[in-house]
């Protein structure tokens, strides 16, 4: 009977530990002293179209004037002490992967989800730092994030468009296999959960070059109860004859996604119809009535045949 006790615990603890942890994959920050930073509360977040070739970039929330935003950290002063780092729009931002950052697809069967032949070239924005190709990753840091957002943001993936196959991985550089955080092949979300004050770089692929929209929506709940989220859509202009212009100018015409956008000012959303739960209503109210009237002749049926007996035992 202890035996059994103990073993109701530890499925329970189980279960309850699986209840707690938000269902997507882990991206954990890196050992990479590379990846140790904080950011300054006063950075900017200005407007302009930029072109992003090398240098460091994260992707990440940000509180703008109180409003949740998901924008684009252009770590400028990384590379040059004199350069300001500033928080950017992704619809006025490209990050360009020039030529410099094609490699052949590994031999390894571990890599076949990249969706390109052994020996094949594809362009690879890497997990660690090449200095001559800009290096893409995400960051939860944003001192208001930090302090506002209850334990961390659920970052997705809800749509790629482009010419060949994108996917996103991580390696943890001990001979383990890579973990595949997004794949576009797949048409349903792809959740990852990230802590807050994290700052993580991931393997970007791309099979073919030219422009791609990479569809992400970041969404937290808030310590005060409220649920905050923003979709944008990350533009890639892969491979150095891939004019950056392309990327800049393309725009989404795939699904919306999960989400319907939010309704613009002064508008209002159509109301659903009524008339299908009118309809389950009404057939509902119907079966009811069937039964009510089906019982009621049930108990005069049961009282006809009782006074029958009772006459007939007199």
């Amino acid at each position: 009977m202890q035996h059994r006790y103990r073993t109701i615990v530890a499925v329970l603890a189980a279960a309850l530990a699986v209840g707690v942890s938000p269902p997507a994959a882990w991206a954990s920050p890196s050992d990479d002293p590379q990846l140790s930073q904080s950011l300054d509360p006063d950075q900017q977040i200005v407007h302009g179209e930029r072109v992003l070739r090398t240098g460091h970039v994260d992707m990440g929330p940000r509180f703008d004037n109180g409003r949740w935003r998901f924008l684009i950290h252009d770590d400028a002063r990384k590379a040059d002490p004199g350069a300001a780092s500033v928080w950017r729009h992704p619809d006025e931002t490209v990050l360009q992967v020039a030529d410099v950052a094609r490699l052949p697809v590994p031999a390894d069967p571990a890599y076949a989800f990249i969706g390109a032949e052994p020996a094949t070239p594809v362009w690879v924005v890497p997990q660690t730092q090449n200095p001559d190709v800009v290096w893409v990753g995400w960051n939860t840091q944003d001192p208001q994030v930090m302090q506002r957002v209850d334990r961390g943001v659920t970052l997705s993936l809800t749509g790629v468009q482009g010419p060949g196959v994108v996917t996103v991985y991580l390696h943890s550089g001990d001979f383990g296999k890579p973990q595949v955080l997004w794949d576009s092949r797949r048409a349903e979300p792809q959740p990852v959960w990230v802590d807050v004050n994290t700052h993580t770089h991931a393997n970007w692929v791309f099979t073919r070059p030219g422009a791609y929209l990479l569809r992400l929506e970041v969404k937290a709940q808030l310590r005060d109860g409220t649920t905050v989220s923003d979709t944008q859509l990350i533009r890639f202009a892969v491979g150095t004859a891939t004019p950056a212009a392309d990327a800049l100018a393309a725009t989404w015409s795939g699904s919306a996604g999960p989400a319907a956008p939010a309704p613009l000012p002064g508008t209002s959303e159509a109301a659903p119809s009524p008339w299908p739960f009118v309809v389950i209503a009404v057939v509902i109210a119907v079966v009811l009535v069937a039964g009510v009237a089906v019982a009621a002749r049930a108990r005069r049926a049961r009282r006809r045949v009782f006074a029958a007996r009772t006459g007939a035992g007199r």
